[in-house]
């Protein structure tokens, strides 16, 4: 009876500890929509709605998938100690992945796919480019988890940590873009960023593996990596120069099991020039398979 009692007692703090881990994420997660209104100038319930514009909805989709992901990292539940520190914590932490998040997509915008407004194409129907939007603000918050998983505490070096690990995150994005970029440019003569405003969907989603995949090797990285408050750059440091390896493994284990999966199949010609939908979606599987197996064995 004791037992049971202890038990009972035991299922009554967790149900409260997640009643506010639900209250927050929800909360967050209703913003994601309204933000991005906000932000983009945009009635969002006449884009969704009234316009059925698909390409603003996996936008959107991309948002809220990506704030999930996020606040997965800031959950400590009974580790909290008290209702009041896990509230706080995830109302911080939430805010600042929220603001982590959007800054990635300013960063991406900017720097990864700066040729063309893409604001305004998802506003024009591009599902492309939606799709694309949608995989790096995902990206993003598979870094950001790992970052809030990583670190302790809610001083001002777990924040320069945080920041810190985001900082590392677009740097690596933005390279793989570039290197995707230039294959592409290489294989077809053809820029990337042209032919995604031209609404070429397989390739998006060929693009979008790429990005998730790099983001699930910058998270393998941070498990080799102990969280020190007194020794923040040098965990960064560790953190940066791991990424870059697994990076590099990621790509030729990734580039192996393509050609296994694929095997006798022209992956170029039929996503480049046929634009084949299936072949790049199983690209995009293959990789996130590949990037899911390197962190299992990271951990």
């Amino acid at each position: 009876m004791n037992e049971l009692m202890t038990t009972l007692g035991h299922s009554s703090s967790l149900v409260g500890y997640l009643l506010i881990d639900m209250a927050v994420a929800i909360l967050l997660l209703g913003g994601i929509r309204y933000t991005m209104g906000f932000i983009g100038k945009v009635d969002t319930k006449d884009e969704l709605a009234k316009k059925d514009n698909f390409a603003y909805g996996i936008s959107m989709a991309g948002g809220v998938a990506a704030m999930g992901i996020a606040l997965s990292g800031a959950i400590t539940g009974e580790l909290a100690g008290s209702y009041a520190v896990e509230l706080m914590g995830m109302l911080i932490y939430g805010v600042a992945a929220l603001i982590m998040i959007k800054a990635g997509r300013y960063i991406h915008d900017k720097f990864a796919l700066p040729d063309f407004h893409k604001h305004q194409q998802i506003l024009q129907r591009n599902t492309s480019v939606g799709i694309v939007d949608a995989a790096s603000v995902i990206a993003t918050a598979i870094v950001v988890r790992a970052a809030l998983i990583w670190v302790e505490g809610m001083d001002l070096s777990t924040f320069i940590a945080l920041a810190s690990a985001w900082i590392v995150s677009q740097i690596m994005l933005v390279i793989i873009t570039r290197l995707f970029e230039w294959q592409y440019a290489r294989n077809s003569g053809v820029s990337f960023q042209a032919t995604l405003e031209e609404g070429q969907i397989a390739l998006a989603i060929r693009y979008c593996g790429y990005l998730i995949s790099t983001a699930m090797s910058v998270t393998a990285a941070s498990y080799f990596i102990s969280y020190d408050p007194q020794n923040v750059w040098v965990g960064i440091t560790q953190w940066a120069v791991m990424s870059v390896i697994l990076m590099i493994s990621l790509t030729l284990l990734t580039m192996l099991a393509k050609l296994i999966v694929l095997w006798g199949i022209n992956r170029r010609e039929e996503v480049e020039d046929q634009q084949n939908v299936g072949i790049a979606t199983i690209e995009l599987t293959t990789s996130f398979s590949i990037a899911l197996l390197l962190m299992a064995l990271m951990t």
